[in-house]
């Protein structure tokens, strides 16, 4: 290496180490980033959250239910025998509120129907709104129907010992899968409103961020602060721009989805409207927070950027939620993107209402007061 390289080498390395600002973003946010990242990117399928409704309640439908939860797949936290009281004319609801991935059904008359040897259907309900969840619905499901169908069949040669062949013939138990909200378990539909997320994250909130940096490295903000201009003029100014533009490109992106990857759009726009304003207040402010934060734009984008991933990583929109490890999770309700993303998949794939999707609107309001009244004091202490 030559003198001068050197020379200009050393320069670079003393000028990113006198930045305290710069250097926790250039070594402890990728440490914090690689933690997140292998904990929360998990593509198995360990457990599916599942409500049975066994409406036979005999010693036959409770071993069909036992061998469904046997090793855990279909049971979880929020598994709960509904019993034969429950009301089943309905069981889509539970998986339309999101309280359930799999619904079991043991119809009455089950344990009739083996011992008479007539057809004993149950019926397995999928939300196939995440394909990865309702292809392994159905698998497992038709795995273990047909193991306790060869059970039935074993045990009915046993008895019949010389009939083995009429028996292996006879009517057995046999499953009836319904996958709902994306039959065919396309992908697309299931990753469309993810990226619309991702999308306005990035506009509204790094663009936001580096916008603002610019503007007071060039000089020009400190220009716009000593007009008689009040203070919530000018931050609504720097707002409303983008809230208008990330506005436009949910409508574009929906648009493409549709007319590309045919999503569905089943459920109230307006509803989706008022969820996309809550939602972009929320990265606005949280880009408006992150710009008073830096001083030049390097800094607002690594800042953007480092926040940017783990919100990503931790809003489902990827991996689900639930294959993160527990002391992950709680971490997720702090996080904007992951109510923005069950808002999208409840309105557009479920049909949800207000009702059904109360709580994550509620969130996505307070975390987008909360960011856009913090933003607000620091921009007025910051530039008062």
């Amino acid at each position: 290496m030559t003198p001068g390289l050197m020379a200009v080498m050393r320069k670079e390395v003393r000028q990113v180490t006198r930045d305290r600002r710069l250097m926790p973003m250039l070594v402890i946010a990728p440490v914090v980033q690689l933690i997140i990242f292998g904990s929360a990117v998990d593509f198995e399928v360990e457990r599916l959250n599942t409500v049975v409704c066994d409406q036979d309640g005999t010693a036959e439908s409770r071993d069909l239910v036992r061998r469904f939860t046997a090793d855990k797949t279909f049971a979880d936290k929020t598994f709960a025998d509904k019993g034969p009281a429950r009301d089943c004319n309905r069981p889509e609801e539970d998986i339309r509120d999101m309280l359930a991935d799999v619904v079991l059904i043991v119809p009455p008359g089950y344990a009739r129907n083996l011992a008479t040897g007539s057809t004993a259907t149950v019926q397995i309900l999928a939300d196939g709104t995440n394909p990865l969840y309702g292809r392994f619905a159905r698998e497992s499901a038709t795995a273990i129907i047909d193991s306790m169908s060869s059970t039935v069949l074993m045990d009915r040669a046993e008895r019949a010992r010389g009939l083995l062949s009429l028996e292996v013939t006879a009517p057995r138990p046999t499953a009836e899968i319904r996958v709902f909200y994306n039959p065919r378990m396309k992908s697309p539909i299931f990753m469309v409103p993810g990226v619309a997320a991702m999308i306005l994250l990035v506009v509204t909130t790094i663009v936001m961020a580096m916008n603002l940096a610019r503007e007071r490295e060039m000089g020009t903000l400190e220009q716009v602060i000593v007009t008689p201009l009040k203070s919530w003029e000018l931050v609504l100014g720097k707002v409303l721009p983008f809230v208008i533009i990330g506005c436009f490109d949910v409508l574009l992106v929906l648009t493409v989805g549709a007319w590309v990857f045919d999503l569905p759009i089943r459920g109230s726009v307006p509803l989706l409207a008022l969820g996309t304003l809550l939602y972009i207040l929320s990265t606005v402010g949280l880009g408006l927070f992150l710009s008073v934060s830096a001083r030049t734009q390097q800094q607002a984008f690594l800042l953007a950027f480092s926040v940017m991933m783990p919100g990503l990583l931790l809003s489902g929109v990827m991996t689900p939620i639930e294959n993160m490890p527990d002391w992950l999770q709680p971490l997720t309700l702090l996080n904007p993107i992951r109510y923005y993303v069950e808002i999208l998949r409840g309105v557009l794939l479920k049909a949800s209402d207000f009702q059904d999707l109360a709580f994550e609107f509620a969130a996505l309001a307070a975390f987008g007061f909360a960011m856009m009244t913090a933003a607000g004091l620091r921009f007025r202490k910051r530039e008062g």
